[in-house]
């Protein structure tokens, strides 16, 4: 897929203003913080850092809703990936703002840390967005539970159908 980079990334400066990437610290295994690559889907905003992205966003550029609904503003991930900060399967990293709001009111939020966060995850394909942070906690920790090389395999496939079946995957 080399060629989707340069793809989307000139669908991203003709579609708004501002850089073809979005970084942004993210929560880590052990809780170390990492730069978490994603192409741009939002204009450019002061709350990017604070405010997580809604269904109907207004920051969302047109570009960016289809981006997001079809995964493929997580691709650059894959960089990270590479770099050794997530792996495929695993928590999604959340940023850092949330995770210290979280640990401090829902039980037992710090054990996903165990885990170096994932591009995809048992609590994407089971609900993502429609789902509360203590199920996604709880689903979590079933995946640590039942972790394994065929359940992360399960986890690709589901998640590769839910994007084909346009239920998109993780955000």
């Amino acid at each position: 897929l080399s060629w989707l980079i340069p793809l989307v990334a000139l669908l991203i400066l003709i579609d708004s203003r501002g850089p073809v990437f979005f970084t942004q610290l993210r929560t880590g295994l052990t809780d170390n913080p990492f730069y978490c690559y994603k192409f741009r889907s939002m204009r450019i905003n002061t709350e990017s850092d604070s405010k997580q992205a809604t269904k109907h966003d207004s920051r969302v550029t047109r570009l960016g809703a289809f981006l997001r609904k079809t995964s493929i503003d997580e691709f650059p991930q894959f960089f990270n990936v590479f770099r050794g900060e997530m792996s495929l399967v695993g928590p999604r990293p959340h940023m850092l703002k949330h995770t210290s709001e979280y640990a401090k009111i829902v039980d037992h939020y710090m054990i996903r840390q165990m885990l170096k966060p994932g591009i995809t995850g048992w609590a994407q394909i089971n609900g993502r967005d429609d789902i509360s942070i203590e199920k996604k906690v709880q689903l979590e920790q079933e995946y640590m539970n039942k972790r394994s090389t065929l359940f992360d395999i399960e986890i690709i496939i589901k998640t590769f159908t839910n994007v084909l079946f346009s239920k998109g995957v993780s955000h």
